[in-house]
């Protein structure tokens, strides 16, 4: 099978053992709404009919009629205000009904039957010996489906119950099953799901449902359109019908798991469900999930293509995970997320550990989208030193949260949040203002100022946002634009070279230098490098934690300063903590360094002393006296 979720080959003419199943040409079969097609006598055979007449002769007279056929249930009331008692009771498929009785009139009925929402759509055939024509209108806008006069022809009496069965049948079929996979919908797999537990409650066993959802779907409706969309849809619906009869023989055969049900459901648009009812150990669920990811390694014929697909699979149990249908489903939903997080073409069970760290993340966004406005941000400023006169040069201004209720949250953690919500651009903006504000706000006051360095993510480094956020920002502030430095990841400019090479040169046009962090992580060759408007290379931090000791690190870090000296760029390295780090940076010629050696980030007003005291009285190394970090 290819490396890659979802891929397409043509397929010889020939029809397909699949395809023909599903019918000619690749279609599904006539009836896409659930697979078998009408079968009239099935139907009336577990039908049931409710009749309410005070006339008990004629309850007989219809009762003899009706069972000719074989109905299979037929209940009977004189007692018209047992009517609605009876139906909840009995969930009668047709109401036959009377409309002129003592104790209340069958328009009344029809009255107390239709404003009940869940009965709104049931089947009334009204038998009155009143004809005429005012009659009958009052009785169908009151809602009667059909009406027959007495004394009742038993022939067209069955036909017309038998039309009315087939009616109600399809519209049943409609509102319970998918149209384009033939499988139990979601309304009706909840309902089923709901049943399923109640039974199950407080019996030995469980339950294990399946969240199925197709990896990379969208990709064959853009690729080959709906029409194969659905088509491919219905063939997957197929599989896992059969996957499931299978399982159960296996199940019974080899675990004598005689109580093992499976149902399948079309739950979402790529998203399928199997309900493993009777259990009788939980280990049958790892059994299932398996035997769907294997059915999935084979490919889908649907037309003239040949279709691979891998699928993400959700698990949960009852009542492990869950003690009810909606929670159930909702876990293997969550399980089947975390399935794709962890690359897709897998499965996983459910782990309350999981659920937990989900709701963190849904804490953690709502409190984000609010931190700007509360004014619960604020940018740190780190120190870049100068390795050979121990001076403050430069700065990197970092993104801190300061939780009212949580305290410090590191950026480790909600960076990642800004990024899945789309908030990372509108809060990579408010660092940039904020940056810059702060830099006019030391120049007005006379301080002396260093280059600040900004972080742009990979969601402003688009012309359209990080371009026009710059220029707004410089013009409305008056800063020197040599004054600002933004960092780009070297992976970062890896995914479009020639649109990356462009916008770091209309950046570099306006005076903004440009630095390349993380430098050593990515793939860029020194051709690739001679071509980008830099001004600095950042040496990752994992190669600098391996100094003194470790050759290779060594090896890399004097390579990278050697490349970059000579196409004249400056070199940082970052995350320097020890003496002996900074010697082998100081004698491979690097240039500037952060880290913990000289000052964690440190707040503005921290910084801002720091500037102050360098106005005031030079030094070698003020930033040592007025951090006090150590």
């Amino acid at each position: 099978m290819p490396d890659s979720a979802l891929s397409v080959v043509p397929v010889p003419a020939e029809q397909p053992a699949e395809q023909a199943a599903e019918g000619p040409g690749g279609t599904p079969p006539a009836d896409r709404t659930g697979g078998t097609a009408y079968n009239s006598f099935a139907v009336i055979r577990r039908s049931t009919l409710l009749m309410v007449d005070d006339d008990v002769t004629m309850l007989t007279a219809v009762d003899a009629f009706l069972d000719e056929v074989g109905y299979g249930k037929f209940i009977t009331t004189t007692n018209p205000r047992e009517t609605l008692e009876l139906i909840e009771k009995h969930r009668p498929d047709v109401l036959l009904l009377d409309l002129v009785m003592p104790e209340m009139s069958g328009y009344e009925v029809m009255l107390m039957i239709r404003s009940r929402r869940e009965y709104r759509y049931l089947p009334i055939i009204v038998l009155s010996g009143k004809t005429d024509s005012a009659s009958r209108l009052k009785a169908l806008e009151m809602g009667a489906t059909d009406f027959l006069q007495k004394p009742v022809d038993p022939s067209e009496l069955q036909l017309r119950v038998r039309n009315t069965l087939a009616f109600k049948a399809y519209q049943d079929r409609l509102a319970d099953f998918d149209p384009v996979s033939g499988l139990r919908n979601r309304r009706r797999f909840e309902t089923d799901l709901a049943q399923v537990i109640a039974g199950q409650t407080g019996k030995p066993g469980a339950c294990a449902l399946l969240h199925v959802d197709i990896d990379r779907f969208k990709n064959v409706n853009d690729s080959l359109g709906y029409r194969t969309g659905d088509l491919l849809l219905n063939a997957v619906a197929r599989r896992l019908e059969r996957l499931s009869h299978d399982v159960e023989a296996r199940l019974i055969s080899a675990f004598n798991d005689t109580e093992a049900r499976i149902t399948v459901a079309h739950i979402a648009g790529n998203g399928f469900a199997l309900l493993l009812a009777g259990m009788r150990e939980t280990g049958s669920a790892e059994r299932v999930a398996r035997a769907v990811l294997k059915a999935f390694s084979l490919p889908f014929k649907v037309g003239e293509h040949e279709v691979f697909l891998t699928a993400s699979i959700g698990v949960s149990l009852f009542p492990v995970d869950a003690p009810d249908a909606t929670s159930l489903l909702k876990h293997a939903e969550m399980a089947m997320y975390q399935a794709k997080q962890r690359g897709r073409n897998t499965h996983e069970f459910f782990s309350a550990e999981f659920n937990a760290r989900a709701a963190e993340r849904v804490a953690l966004e709502a409190d984000l989208r609010r931190a700007v406005e509360r004014g619960e941000l604020e940018v740190y400023y780190q120190p870049k030193v100068g390795i050979i006169t121990g001076r403050v040069v430069g700065a990197e201004a970092l993104l801190r949260w300061i939780h009212p209720k949580h305290g410090m949250i590191s950026p480790v953690r909600f960076i990642p949040v800004a990024e899945e919500a789309g908030l990372i651009t509108d809060i990579g903006r408010w660092v940039l203002e904020t940056t810059i504000q702060q830099i006019r706000t030391w120049r007005d006051n006379g301080l002396p100022l260093v280059p600040v360095s900004v972080n742009v993510s990979a969601a402003q480094f688009n012309r359209s946002a990080i371009l026009k956020d710059v220029r707004n920002v410089l013009a409305n502030t008056g800063v020197d634009t040599k004054l600002l430095v933004l960092e780009v990841t070297e992976t970062l400019l890896m995914t479009d070279t020639t649109e990356a090479i462009a916008l770091l040169h209309a950046i570099r046009s306006m005076g903004v230098r440009l630095s390349v962090d993380d430098f050593g992580t990515g793939y860029s060759s020194l051709g690739y490098l001679r071509q980008l408007p830099v001004d600095e290379l950042k040496i990752d931090r994992s190669f600098v934690k391996g100094l003194p000791a470790e050759k290779d690190s060594l090896a890399i870090v004097r390579a990278i300063v050697a490349m970059a000296h000579a196409l004249n760029l400056k070199v940082v390295a970052e995350g320097v903590e020890t003496e002996g780090q900074l010697e082998v940076l100081r004698a491979v010629r690097c240039d500037e360094f952060q880290g913990y050696l000289c000052s964690k980030p440190i707040p503005q007003p921290q910084f801002t002393r720091l500037l102050e005291k360098a106005a005031a009285r030079p030094r070698p190394n003020p930033f040592a006296e007025a951090s006090g970090t150590g």
